[in-house]
């Protein structure tokens, strides 16, 4: 990582996150969430500063960010989008809704677009199988999707 990552912006915000959360190891799943909401990822550095704060080490930082799939190490676009993968979706063409969805965004699946407007992600299910294939933009709940729909959809969020 760059070491200009850990700016004194970045400092200030996540000593503001512990001042609110506590400064002691048990709050440091309430401070990652903090963090992660104000600054948008938690790269190594981060990690470093919170651990060193919090008087734990760096590893166990670390352990606890790579456990819990909603904390993230990379930059994150400013609409997540999820493409379900359950069965009833897969079945009915989230395969190749999410092929296109990536296509579309230039990113992999579990990346980010270039321009960091869309973050792509696969969920195995959205608890509407008989809306199948569904995605999700920021929460926005999109079904029966065809993937000529998708440059259209994706094409509402800047």
């Amino acid at each position: 990582m760059a070491t200009d990552i850990l700016t004194d912006e970045h400092r200030a915000t996540i000593d503001a996150v512990i001042e609110d959360k506590g400064a002691e190891p048990a709050s440091l799943i309430e401070v990652l969430h903090g963090v992660q909401e104000r600054i948008g990822y938690l790269p190594q550095e981060v990690q470093e500063y919170i651990a060193d704060r919090l008087g734990l080490p760096a590893g166990v930082v670390e352990s606890v960010v790579s456990f819990y799939h909603f904390f993230t190490t990379v930059p994150r676009g400013r609409h997540q989008i999820k493409v379900c993968q359950g069965t009833a979706c897969y079945v009915r063409g989230g395969k190749r809704v999410l092929e296109t969805v990536a296509k579309h965004c230039q990113c992999a699946v579990g990346g980010t677009s270039p321009d960091r407007r869309f973050s792509v992600d696969v969920v195995r299910c959205l608890g509407a199988c008989g809306l199948a294939p569904v995605m999700t933009i920021d929460g926005d709940v999109y079904e029966r999707v065809k993937t000529t729909r998708v440059p259209e959809i994706l094409s509402r969020y800047e």
